[in-house]
């Protein structure tokens, strides 16, 4: 057992005798964060920061997973709930937020004319695959991406267990930036596509004029396009990638971001298409939820107030640009890459002859964690994220690139890990 991370090693054991792998979230679970040199509970967070429940400091680049965009804890948000928690959680009628949120999500996003709401992002996606459905009368759906853990989605992945072949014969999915393939898919089956669906970007940009094709394309084939926007939302632009990019979608889906880390996300598009909402069973207990929708509201209304984006982008645009002369100084070009958009960023990694990408991650994972970084590929930057910030993790690669060069060169990670390499969970882009 390790001292840094005693109490956490001690937790896991005893959540591991009543939850799945001790954690109800996967990529929040052992199966991602090695044992032995990871902490696995987090006690508190402010800002940019979080401590585990034995008192360490992160600068936190994963953001509780791009759900949190201003940072922990934002006082605005804090105070909307507090508030709202004063005069009651649900309720047996709907309260005036729900229809206060959804009108300013229409105020914001290019495509939305009317809004449903969830409570994760695999909700929302699931319910505009549903809705386009009813509208378009067909089964088959066309997708590219990470959209959740619903059946119609994860049946297409390694993590298929328990989702009937039926399912997983109407989910076909499509490369990225290449609408040839695409096309070619959509004839396969000629008018039995409901709905074409993607992330508008995650690790690589879209081709010039992609968005636009992928569009055409399924409204040649009498598909409903939608843009999964679970990340890309409230990040790219307040009115996510579909304004960033120019393209508007026919339905979009929301979660994360929305309301910075509170349970809410939304379904939000063609008044026509959403109209099937009306017939369609897509509803929750609690949809209308108060605190998740004074929090969304807070958020919202502080992206239109603040920077917030633009401060963002800005961050990221540092650190992509201190990341990238690293790179190239300590000669690591050809294992290690800079991708993704500035808000939401990958570090890139190839495998090498006998250190294996997974082995690479390990490694920094280890060494950015013992630094006081928690990280697991991606820069997830906030609000909150300082100069400071971005200095202590650009100072961290400097220091921990040279290692991983020297073990790549040797081609053996063993003698720098004080753990058992990662493995992957599934391809999930």
């Amino acid at each position: 057992m390790s001292t840094r991370y005693k109490l956490s090693e001690e937790l896991l054991h005893r959540a591991e005798q009543t939850i799945p792998l001790g954690s109800q979230t996967f990529s929040k679970s052992k199966t991602q964060y090695p044992f032995g040199i990871s902490p696995y509970f987090i006690a508190k967070g402010k800002g940019s920061k979080v401590w585990d429940v034995d008192g360490n400091e992160y600068v936190d680049f994963i953001s509780s997973l791009a759900s949190v965009t201003l940072g922990y804890n934002d006082p605005d948000v804090t105070e909307a709930v507090r508030a709202q928690l004063e005069d009651g959680v649900i309720f047996s009628l709907p309260h005036r937020l729900e229809m206060e949120v959804a009108e300013r999500i229409v105020d914001m996003v290019p495509c939305a004319e009317k809004v449903r709401f969830g409570k994760n992002g695999s909700d929302a996606t699931a319910g505009a695959i549903r809705v386009a459905r009813a509208f378009t009368g067909r089964d088959r759906v066309a997708l590219c991406g990470y959209h959740g853990w619903q059946d119609w989605y994860i049946g297409t992945t390694a993590r298929s267990l328990g989702v009937p072949q039926a399912v997983r014969d109407l989910s076909h999915s499509f490369p990225f930036n290449d609408l040839a393939a695409l096309d070619n898919l959509l004839k396969q089956h000629n008018g039995e596509f409901a709905a074409v669906i993607l992330e508008p970007m995650n690790v690589v940009d879209p081709h010039e004029g992609y968005l636009q094709g992928v569009k055409e394309l399924a409204h040649k084939h009498g598909a409903v396009l939608i843009f999964d926007e679970t990340i890309t939302g409230f990040r790219y632009a307040n009115g996510g990638a579909q304004e960033y990019f120019g393209v508007t979608p026919d339905l979009a889906t929301f979660g994360k971001g929305l309301a910075n880390g509170y349970p809410v996300s939304a379904v939000a598009g063609r008044a026509d298409i959403m109209k099937m909402m009306e017939e369609i069973f897509f509803s929750f207990t609690f949809g209308g939820e108060t605190l998740s929708l004074a929090a969304a509201a807070a958020t919202m209304d502080k992206l239109k107030r603040e920077p917030v984006v633009k401060t963002m982008s800005a961050t990221g645009e540092s650190l992509r640009s201190a990341v990238t002369q690293l790179i190239s100084k300590h000669e690591l070009g050809e294992w290690l890459g800079f991708a993704g958009h500035s808000t939401w960023s990958f570090l890139t990694l190839k495998d090498a002859p006998g250190c294996s990408m997974w082995d690479s991650k390990t490694l920094l994972m280890q060494e950015l964690l013992a630094r006081g970084i928690l990280w697991f590929g991606t820069h997830n930057i906030s609000y909150s994220h300082s100069a400071a910030d971005i200095a202590k993790i650009v100072g961290a690669y400097d220091e921990i690139f040279p290692m991983l060069k020297q073990a790549i060169h040797q081609g053996n990670v063993t003698p720098f890990l004080r753990c058992e390499p990662i493995r992957p969970l599934f391809k999930v882009r």
